[in-house]
């Protein structure tokens, strides 16, 4: 999808089309198939198994994508703020009142309740939690720029700061995973390291060894996480395992890499394979919020018929439903998102302006 700043990144959107396919493969296996219990033989296939880890891209893909927007430029907050909020609040607050009036009817009260609270907790529906942590980022944003005009290692000390907080809460909880995968409390380093990576993208560049050797590694981790129980049998939920102490980096530091070669390394037309996964990945934000909806019913009727239970086969048939996804979401993406993207304003400052806040006065992304 276009910027508001005119600019396209074709190699991003093949990304969020691959974010979004994971986060849809992760709730229509285990609907409609898959026990949680089962581990992959193969191991690159535990990311499709564990496929909430598309969460994490997609958050990597917002940090990168500011960086790459905003380098070296002065930006006027409000406004980015602004569009940010027309680019976000529409398509949820349609899914926030489909599934109030659909799922809730009976309990409204304490369903607007949720929804007030998803100012601060991860209480709105159909992953709209994920838009909350997004949120919080926006109000660190200006602090984080003001870290980069000294230089990108300090803004790594943000991650650091969160491990550090993130074993505190361990030790005085017995657990991080809730906040860790459901907050800004984990989330926080994929925003950052996302940023990183954009300021040392050139590292990456046309790095197809290293990038190998990350994917293998990435994989292996993941197929120990999902032997260990997964997200939910690990051995249970909320898991006692101090590994969610480094969960959120470890997935940071993969996808962020990931990224950064992908946009580096390639070349892509707008046009043919290349040119469909691109739209997919402008449709990305309504399949990810309107899937909710329907995907685990998809998933229950699908395997109740072809009476399997083969993970692989559930895999290819969960990339089938996600192309009729896409072309629901094709609809969403036109009727409802759209028609508020032309409500977008101009946020990049192209002469210094008189204000008094330190962000518009000129913090650059760039470190060169």
């Amino acid at each position: 999808m276009r910027s508001s700043t005119g600019a396209y990144y074709i190699g991003l959107d093949h990304l969020r089309a691959l974010a979004a396919l994971l986060v849809f493969e992760w709730h229509f296996i285990h609907a409609g198939a898959v026990s949680f219990e089962y581990v992959p033989g193969f191991p690159p296939a535990a990311l499709v198994d564990e496929g909430h880890c598309g969460v994490a891209l997609f958050m990597c893909l917002s940090g990168y994508l500011f960086a790459k927007l905003l380098d070296g430029k002065r930006i006027n907050y409000f406004g980015f703020v602004w569009n940010r909020f027309v680019r976000l609040a529409p398509l949820l607050v349609f899914v926030i009142l489909i599934a109030g009036l659909g799922l809730h009817r009976d309990d409204l009260l304490d369903y607007s309740k949720s929804i007030l609270q998803g100012v601060v907790y991860p209480t709105l529906p159909n992953g709209g939690w994920s838009i909350t942590a997004e949120a919080h980022f926006y109000v660190v944003l200006p602090w984080i720029l003001l870290l980069l005009r000294r230089h990108v290692s300090y803004v790594t000390l943000i991650v650091f700061a969160a491990i550090a907080l993130r074993a505190g809460i361990y030790l005085y909880r017995g657990e991080i995973q809730t906040l860790a995968y459901w907050t800004i409390v984990g989330r926080i380093d994929q925003f950052v390291l996302g940023i990183v990576a954009f300021n040392l993208r050139s590292f990456f560049e046309k790095r197809h060894i290293l990038m190998l050797v990350l994917f293998l590694a990435f994989s292996g981790f993941y197929w120990w996480f999902d032997s260990l129980g997964g997200f939910y049998n690990s051995p249970d939920y909320p898991s006692p395992y101090p590994f969610w102490i480094l969960m959120p980096t470890i997935e940071a530091s993969f996808f962020a890499a990931l990224i950064a070669y992908y946009d580096t390394s390639f070349a892509f037309r707008d046009r043919g394979l290349s040119g469909s996964i691109a739209k997919i990945g402008a449709y990305s934000y309504s399949i990810y919020l309107t899937h909710f909806f329907y995907v685990f019913w998809m998933g229950r009727v699908f395997f109740s018929i072809f009476q399997t239970r083969n993970f692989y086969f559930a895999a290819v048939a969960g990339l089938a439903c996600f192309l009729f996804a896409a072309l629901l979401a094709s609809f969403s993406y036109k009727y409802i998102e759209l028609p508020f993207l032309q409500l977008r304003r101009k946020y990049v400052v192209d002469d210094a302006p008189t204000l008094q806040t330190a962000l518009t006065r000129g913090p650059k992304l760039s470190t060169s």
